[in-house]
């Protein structure tokens, strides 16, 4: 099948989101040299307001105007965090995912003017995040400091911190390398200190079913590892059928050998009650792993737990 002479991507115009745009455009050049890119920026609802995201029905806040675009025709591929796209639901009729790129670093990051890391930060440090899960583990771990509420992209947040509205913040380390601020970074915390969301550090790309040039074009940039990684968590999630005020955390490794693991954790908003699940598949079929880990929590409660959570 010949490749496209034109492919319109797609994707929310943050800065994040474009330099991601360029990671998949720069990979395409050198798969296809012949390939022309547009970048068709859009602003989501959820960019747009900076409240309790469950007011506007979760994270599919992030993903319902790039989702339009794509069925509508206006653009041929859409670029994601796999983080953001909501996996309680199947994706859009008439769309599927081509690729997931290989992963970048699912880690979180301690961002303070001082360089203090985690636990030197006196009791009362106020920590900018509005991510329930982040919040559920300082709890935790951390009862002695504070959250404060703060959403909008990552410069957005640096320029909040900078101002004095909080102390320390809290930012996912792939996405401070995406738009190349590494250099605030304080500590790298560990995913036994702060496990990280589903999908972290995945990007996807989106097409429509029916696109089978644009599908197969991109598919050649889809990494094998990020494949069963995603699909064994995703799997996770919609069985859980967590919603967007669910502090769920997980991830999935894939080994050289071929053995597929996933390790997830559900908790109380306020941190007090954890559920634990870590199971190792070998050869299975990655959503077979997602649905078990997800079943073992369940047995722990974690359906009573989720559902006792408002939202």
């Amino acid at each position: 099948m010949s490749a496209p002479d034109l492919i319109r991507i797609v994707s929310r115009s943050s800065p994040m989101a474009l330099a991601q745009v360029e990671r998949v455009r720069a990979e395409l050049t050198a798969l296809h040299p012949g390939i022309r890119t547009e970048v068709v920026p859009v602003t989501t609802s959820g960019d747009r307001w900076m409240g309790d995201l469950a007011k506007l029905g979760g994270k599919g806040a992030f993903t319902k105007e790039v989702d339009a675009a794509l069925i509508a025709g206006e653009a041929d591929l859409a670029v994601h965090c796999v983080k953001d796209v909501p996996a309680d639901r199947p994706l859009p009729a008439g769309t599927t995912f081509a690729a997931f790129l290989e992963r970048d670093d699912i880690r979180d990051a301690l961002i303070h003017p001082e360089g203090l890391t985690l636990d030197e930060l006196p009791a009362g440090t106020r920590i900018g995040t509005s991510s329930v899960r982040r919040i559920a583990q300082l709890a935790a771990s951390h009862p002695e400091l504070e959250c404060v509420p703060m959403r909008g992209n990552a410069n957005r947040r640096l320029e909040k911190l900078a101002a004095g509205d909080a102390d320390a913040l809290l930012l996912a380390v792939s996405g401070l390398e995406r738009i190349g601020r590494t250099d605030v970074i304080s500590e790298v915390l560990s995913v036994e200190t702060m496990c990280p969301p589903i999908g972290a550090g995945i990007l996807a790309l989106q097409c429509r079913e029916d696109d089978a040039a644009t599908i197969d074009a991109v598919s050649g940039l889809g990494d094998p590892a990020a494949y069963r990684e995603a699909t064994a968590e995703r799997m996770f999630l919609h069985v859980l059928q967590g919603h967007c005020n669910s502090p769920i955390a997980g991830y999935a490794r894939a080994e050289r050998s071929g053995d597929l693991s996933l390790r997830a954790r559900v908790f109380t908003p306020d941190g007090k009650r954890v559920l634990n699940a870590h199971e190792w598949a070998g050869p299975l079929d990655p959503a077979t792993l997602g649905t078990s880990v997800a079943v073992a929590l369940l047995r722990q409660g974690a359906r009573e737990l989720i559902d006792g959570i408002a939202h």
